[in-house]
């Protein structure tokens, strides 16, 4: 496949993620339509995408305020350490709050920055709720229970900047290319 080729596929493949995160409930002929591109060429590759794991799930973003969560919490740890073992131990400790319906965590990932190496994203109905998860996040055996802060959004705020939205990155997905 020349470099041509090669380009105008990916870019393809581009615009379909980017209409897929604007409304993935669209049908294939629809989102062929929007890409300018045949019915079949959208199932195939939306299979392949699929297979691949590049496209991992379809969902929403509800409005959680409206579901009565009234906090989002970015909660900054640092690590006490780093084995396979401390991240297997994490990873248990997280599946089984989730499971047991204890915490409103939406992610848990380890990074670099501002003096931390993980970060917790949380929901939570009232403040005593997300008390009780910090808590419980302090008294892991792998968190450093001396570094831990936490940056809270109010949900019920009448002042919104950008909410949690995916049609943003969409359009950034069919811009990159072009300007580089």
């Amino acid at each position: 496949m020349n470099e041509k080729n090669r380009k105008s596929k990916k870019d393809v493949e581009l615009r379909l993620i980017s209409e897929l995160m604007k409304n993935c409930h669209r049908s294939d002929r629809e989102l062929a339509r929007a890409i300018r591109v045949s019915q079949p060429t959208v199932s195939r590759i939306r299979t392949r995408l699929e297979k691949e794991g590049i496209i991992r799930e379809y969902t929403i973003i509800p409005d959680f305020s409206k579901l009565g969560y009234g906090m989002l919490a970015l909660t900054f740890v640092r690590l006490n350490e780093h084995s396979a073992e401390g991240i297997e131990e994490a990873k248990m400790a997280a599946n089984e709050g989730a499971q047991q319906g204890r915490f409103g965590s939406i992610m848990l990932e380890r990074g670099i920055g501002l003096g931390y190496d993980g970060v917790v994203v949380s929901l939570y109905k009232t403040y005593s709720d997300y008390s009780k998860h910090r808590n419980a996040i302090a008294n892991f055996p792998f968190v450093d229970a001396s570094k831990i802060d936490t940056f809270i959004i109010n949900l019920y705020d009448e002042v919104r900047y950008r909410p949690l939205s995916f049609r943003h990155m969409a359009k950034e997905l069919t811009t990159q290319d072009k300007e580089q």
